[in-house]
Order: structure tokens, then sequence, then C-alpha cells
């Protein structure tokens, strides 16, 4: 057995030496290279086939097509190539027009006291009507309402007693006796500004002596400035006159501000050319009610009114604009230059006047005014500076920084070249509703097969000290 397995082997190896064995080989590789051929041409055969077969598809379509034409319902053009033109006269809407689905939504310059308001947190208040306190410093000068003349009596000696008079002013309750007044406008002894001294405020009058007086206490016209000082005890003096600051109450109303959106069911399930939902017309709905919300919040009217139709009474709330009395005046006509600006500046920030930075909000005349003046004295800060989500451009004088921005509320009243000088620090919102939205279900109800939200908030604006804002107005 194992001689004949030998045997065997050495025949194989006997025959795959020869040359019958090359032949078999070359014959299995050209069958194997055939067969690989045959496969990959099957294959593309069949995506030729495909392509055909769509062809042949989109012929019978055209087929179809010229069959409907043959009804006499299409039209045939004859002796002419078929351009665009001859398309859109002939078979109006054929072609169809590139549709941009981004919806370009046309925003006017934002709400900025509406959104100052906000991010300076609201007030909950559990009733419409909205009373508050404010107290102002106490007034550090008065003017003299009557003329005092010259007498010749008086002696200028500082330890002499010298002779008292009466002057009368248009507030006689901010001095007390003790209290010491500088007169800037005269001159007293020594070549310093008169000084003054009183000793009792009654009969509608300050009994003053003077301090600083040669003769006597020179002559003062109508208009004089008295400045009240620091008050001048004795030295036996336990007590001075008494101070109290009361509070005064004001009061605002809280208007229902309200905006509703309805939408059918139709109209959400159609098919739209673009983008356009529910969301989209909240959006717009939303802006729409604080454009009307800033409009108010400015120039309001504070009353109670019944509504006859409803039966109802109606609140509506008073505006920031007539809250403060406090008010710069220019001609709309005169160029405005540095020295205005200087003065406006001045009229903000000065008396008492609240924080060294506050808010510009103006019409566009006054913005383009603003923009043609010069800046050497006071500095206009070209960068944009963000507060309360506002890009603001900055105003720097020796008075306080004003942020500046456009307010297309007053383009819209009518006021382009008016402005008002809002205070943050001082300005309060009061909420009886916050702001929410609520679903309602009209279709259930039976009234309308739509869905529905109503957008709801309660509120007003107060001003906490009014003479830290400031009104600008164009004659």
């Amino acid at each position: 057995m194992k001689e004949a397995i030998r045997n065997l082997k050495e025949n194989v190896i006997q025959w795959l030496s020869g040359p019958q064995a090359a032949m078999v080989t070359v014959v299995g590789l050209l069958m194997l290279l055939a067969w690989v051929t045959g496969w990959l041409m099957g294959h593309a055969g069949g995506g030729v086939t495909m392509v055909f077969e769509n062809a042949a598809y989109g012929l019978h379509g055209a087929s179809a097509a010229a069959v409907l034409a043959v009804g006499g319902v299409g039209r045939h053009v004859v002796g002419e190539p078929l351009t665009t033109d001859l398309s859109e006269k002939v078979s109006p809407g054929l072609l169809r027009n590139e549709i941009d689905d981004r919806i370009v939504k046309i925003r006017p310059m934002s709400t900025p006291l509406d959104q100052i308001s906000r991010y300076g947190g609201a007030r909950l208040c559990g009733s419409m009507k909205v009373e508050y306190y404010s107290v102002d410093t106490k007034p550090g000068f008065a003017k003299l309402t009557q003329a005092y003349a010259a007498e010749d009596d008086g002696r200028g000696d500082e330890e002499s007693v010298a002779k008292e008079v009466r002057l009368r002013t248009d507030c006689n309750e901010i001095f007390q006796p003790t209290t010491t007044i500088l007169v800037p406008s005269v001159k007293g002894a020594g070549g310093g500004a008169l000084v003054l001294y009183v000793e009792a405020c009654d009969n509608g009058s300050v009994k003053v002596v003077p301090a600083n007086a040669a003769d006597s206490i020179p002559a003062m016209p109508v208009g004089t400035l008295l400045v009240r000082m620091g008050r001048a005890a004795a030295e036996l003096d336990v007590m001075t006159p008494q101070f109290e600051a009361i509070p005064q109450k004001n009061s605002n109303l809280c208007q229902i501000f309200k905006a509703q959106v309805e939408q059918s069911t139709f109209m959400k399930i159609s098919n739209k050319e673009v983008g356009w939902s529910f969301s989209d017309q909240e959006e717009a709905a939303i802006i729409d009610m604080r454009l009307g919300m800033e409009k108010t919040f400015l120039f309001g009217h504070k009353c109670r009114l019944k509504d006859s139709g409803k039966g109802e009474e109606v609140f509506l709330t008073g505006g920031i604009w007539n809250q403060t009395d406090n008010e710069f005046t220019y001609q709309a006509s005169a160029k405005v230059d540095e020295e205005w600006l200087v003065k406006l500046c001045r009229k903000a920030f000065a008396h008492n006047a609240g924080s060294s930075k506050k808010v510009l909000l103006a019409g566009s005349d006054l913005i383009e005014k603003l923009h043609l003046c010069g800046s050497r004295r006071v500095l206009i800060n070209d960068a944009v500076v963000t507060k309360w989500g506002l890009d603001f451009t900055e105003i720097h004088s020796k008075f306080g920084t004003l942020y500046v921005l456009l307010s297309e509320i007053f383009d819209q009243c009518g006021m382009p070249g008016a402005g008002m000088v809002v205070d943050p620090e001082y300005i309060t919102k009061y909420c009886h509703v916050p702001f929410r939205t609520e679903k309602l279900n009209l279709r259930q109800s039976g009234v309308r097969n739509v869905d529905a939200i109503v957008i709801t908030e309660a509120s007003c604006l107060v001003l906490r000290y009014p003479r830290s804002h400031m009104r600008i107005v164009a004659q």
C-alpha cells in the first residue's frame, strides 16, 4: 500500500513538471477571467436597463400629456422655439418661481422704556390702583419776591448787634431761626458775598441781621438769590428748630393690556409656501402689544371711564411724560451746538437730580441734532454700550453720563424733536397681573373651530423721584 502511494506521488510530480500541466493552468485562468467579466457585464447591463426603463416611463408620461393635449385644452407652438417669455404668455404659472422660505420680519426699534422697567424688576400689587410715597430733599435756595431798599443805620462791627430787616421770599419755609443765608450777588464787607443770620420767621417774612455788612444791608432787587447755609447756634443752646421730612402720596392706575391670536384648524393643516406657524403669529402679536404699551407708558393719561357698550369701568394708566415738571425746551429751527448740549446735561443732572448715569430716549430729529453737534468739551462715545439688553451710545460730560437711544415712539406720536431723560434708579413698574399667556378652548365651547391664545398684563409705571427725570420739548 505504501509502495502504491509513493508511486502515485511520483507520477503527479512528474506530470506537474511537464508541459500538459502548464496548458491546463492557462485554460483554468482564462475560464475564471471569463466568469468574472460576465458577472460584471451582467450588473452593468441591469443598470443600463433601469435607465432605459426610466426613460420609457418618462416617454409614457409625455405620451399621456400629449393625449390630454389632443383634447383641445393645451396650446401648440408651431414655427418658433419655445421660450420662457412665450411660455408665461401661453400658460401663466407653468414655470415655478423660486420661493425663499425665510420670512423677513420687519421689527421697529425696540421698546426701551418697557425693556428697562422689566429688567429693573416689577413689583406685584394687590389692586388696580397703586399708591406710593416719595420725598424730595429740602430746597437749598429761595428768591426775593419783594425788593429791599438799603438803610443807613446798620453797623458792620462783628461784635455789635446790627439792625434786623425783614425779607419776603418765594419759599420762606426753608429758613428757620439760626439759619445762615448767603447772598452771592451782593458784596459784603471785606469783598466777600453778603451773609445773613435768621432770627425769626413769622408773618410771611424772614427776619435777618447782616453778618458782614459795612454800614447797612445793600439794596436787593426782586429775584435776588438767597442760598440756605448751615445753622449757627449760641453757646447755651441745647435745642434747635425741628426739621422733619414727610413723604407725599401719589397714585397711578394699572391698565389691562391684552392681545389675542387665533388660527383655524384648516389654516393650521394647510400646506404653506413658507414656514409661518402659530408661534410666529404670537410673536408678532406680542411685538405689537409692547409697542402700544410703550406709547401708553410715555404719554398715557390717568383716568377711570365708563364703557357704555359693556357697562363696565375701564382704567387708563398715566404716562411718565406728565409725571415730572422738569423740562428742557429748545427751538426746533435753531442750530444745536456744543454749548446747547452742555446746557442740556446741566439741566438733566444739576440741582439734586438723582443718579450720575441716565438714559436719553429721543426722536429721530433730536438724534440727528446730537449727531451733528461738536464734541470737544462733551465727549460723544461712538462705541456701543449694552445695558438692559439694549445698545446705547454715550455722551460724557462733567455733569454726568447719558445713554442715548433712538425711540421711534416719539416719531410715531408726532414728536420727532422731543425726548426724555429717564433715571433708571427712580422708575418703578407695578404689576397687578404679570405678563402671561392663556390658551382659550373656543372649540369645545362651541364658539369657533380655532386655536386661540390671549396675552394679558395689567401694569403701570411711576416715577419715584420726578425731578430726576426730564422731558425735552422742541418748540
